[in-house]
């Protein structure tokens, strides 16, 4: 049977570094990639954060947007998959699924999930079934982009009314995948507020309407019923043992900082 390690970080998110949680996705990617290792699924709750891609990092406007970000208080980071600007606080719901390439093609029995080539397939089974999780609290979810959003893809899922509530992206090395994605559950009104600044600063358009929630979707819905709902869903894919961060990995993130940090 599949055996998906769980790293249940989704305490309060007081005092968390958001530098360190956007190296420990790539660290864990390194490692298992590097070494093997249990597939993983690390689950978080993120401080006010301002994900910028490598492409926005290249971009003009970038010190005039990272300035824009902090002074609204969102800690401005330089995120792993790609993408564009993405926003969230303590009422998003965070996740990284990172797992070799092998070991994806053995557990899956012929790599459904798993190498270069599974790019797409593997946004379809993962927006499925996070779709299936958002329905399973009555939300009109479905998986695909809304015309305008900010961070757009095509991949991307949405309430069915145009606006959007999950990003998801991916990152791969030789030997293995990460998965990334951000539900906004709660209170989206700081982050269409930060990134209407900070995509001015980058000349980007976007429509400020398309930002949602989950929460303003379906109303009660807090991050502890959103991370249930997910986690009832990943349980279909395997069984999910509880672990920790080691401190290996926390060493091998925190060496990583300056891949994430920008100017000023």
């Amino acid at each position: 049977m599949r055996s998906i390690e769980l790293l249940d970080e989704t305490g309060p998110a007081v005092g968390r570094d958001p530098l360190l949680d956007a190296s420990l996705g790539p660290a864990l990617l390194e490692r298992i990639s590097r070494a093997g290792g249990p597939e993983t699924l690390r689950i978080y709750r993120p401080r006010p954060t301002l994900g910028f891609s490598g492409r926005d990092a290249a971009s003009p406007g970038i010190e005039q947007a990272v300035a824009a970000a902090r002074a609204m208080g969102f800690v401005p980071v330089r995120r792993g998959p790609g993408g564009r600007a993405a926003a969230y606080h303590e009422g998003a719901l965070c996740l990284d699924h990172v797992s070799s390439d092998a070991l994806a093609a053995r557990e899956e029995g012929g790599g459904t999930t798993g190498g270069p080539g599974e790019i797409r397939p593997r946004f379809v089974a993962f927006g499925e079934l996070l779709v299936d999780a958002l329905r399973s609290l009555g939300v009109a979810a479905e998986l695909g982009p809304v015309p305008g959003e900010y961070c757009p893809g095509e991949f991307s899922i949405n309430d069915g009314r145009g606006h959007k509530l999950v990003g998801t992206a991916q990152r791969l090395v030789r030997g293995g995948w990460l998965f990334g994605t951000v539900i906004l559950v709660t209170d989206p009104e700081p982050v269409r507020e930060v990134l209407i600044e900070v995509y001015h600063a980058l000349g980007l358009d976007w429509d400020p309407a398309t930002v949602g929630a989950v929460e303003t979707t379906v109303p009660g819905v807090t991050v502890d019923i959103m991370k249930s709902a997910v986690l009832a869903a990943y349980a279909g894919l395997g069984r999910l043992v509880p672990g920790g961060v080691s401190d290996d990995v926390i060493e091998l993130a925190r060496s990583r900082f300056d891949r994430h940090r920008l100017p000023g």
